[in-house]
């Protein structure tokens, strides 16, 4: 990028660049699919729910946005092979990884069964690491230089109560952050994270809403939950080259949440 005063939408512009985000048929990942489309990115949805997938990527379209949609659970790595064949096919190689699909897990250590610990495992911690890699290979084959997103959590820096497995998962996804951007960093691939606070999604709303969620609400030091769309800024930094010097960083966007545990 030339010297002087850029404008920001020339500075956070996505045109050219190929992007497949992993659990895209809702929450987060919706989000920044319509977010990376309508900045002029090409996007391959994947997730497992084919029918939102097809009306996602129908919306975005009917938008004036490129995107399209290939089922896949994140857990399956031949599953989500096809779905960067499916994205270089229609796009070309891909070059905006986000490692998006999670799930949370409330249990005790003590009472957790093994297979409920192994679901999140294999999808919070697991699905980052395999298909981030599955990204870069094919971004250093193609000789293309890119950027790798994950989604982590605030999960990652505190400690509460019945989701110690969430914990680990999302602790264990910002120290592969870390490790993989040294990794790849001379390829011209980037690794970075956002660790979000509690986001008022379609899984959680409820609970939010409840009485008993209002008065954490209120606790918090912006008291208020955040909205999908307060992580466009975040994340449109970490996928533009806004941030063409910045790996191996994970971006906390919690309205202060991390700052008030324990006070």
């Amino acid at each position: 990028m030339a010297m002087g005063s850029p404008l920001a939408a020339d500075v956070f512009d996505l045109k050219g660049r190929v992007a497949l985000i992993t659990g895209a048929s809702s929450g987060l990942g919706e989000r920044f699919a319509e977010v990376a489309a309508a900045n002029g990115a090409s996007v391959m949805l994947t997730a497992r729910r084919e029918d939102r997938l097809k009306e996602i990527a129908a919306r975005i379209g009917k938008a004036g946005g490129r995107a399209d949609y290939f089922a896949a659970d994140a857990t399956d790595n031949a599953g989500m092979a096809k779905a960067f064949d499916a994205a270089e096919k229609k796009f070309g190689t891909v070059d905006l990884f986000v490692a998006n699909a999670g799930m949370a897990r409330l249990g005790k250590v003590l009472e957790m069964p093994e297979d409920e610990y192994r679901k999140l495992m294999a999808l919070d911690m697991d699905a980052v690491f395999f298909n981030s890699r599955e990204a870069a290979k094919r971004m250093i084959a193609a000789n293309k230089k890119g950027a790798i997103i994950a989604t982590a959590s605030i999960a990652a820096f505190i400690v509460e109560r019945n989701i110690v497995a969430y914990n680990m998962a999302k602790a264990a996804v910002v120290q592969f952050t870390k490790g993989f951007a040294l990794e790849v960093a001379r390829k011209s691939i980037r690794v970075n994270a956002i660790a979000p606070g509690y986001v008022v999604t379609d899984i959680n709303r409820e609970y939010l809403h409840s009485p008993k969620g209002k008065e954490a609400e209120q606790k918090l030091p912006m008291q208020r939950y955040g909205d999908a769309d307060d992580l466009d800024g975040v994340f449109l930094l970490l996928a533009s080259n806004a941030s063409r010097w910045m790996t191996g960083s994970t971006i906390v966007i919690d309205g202060g949440h991390v700052l008030s545990v324990g006070n």
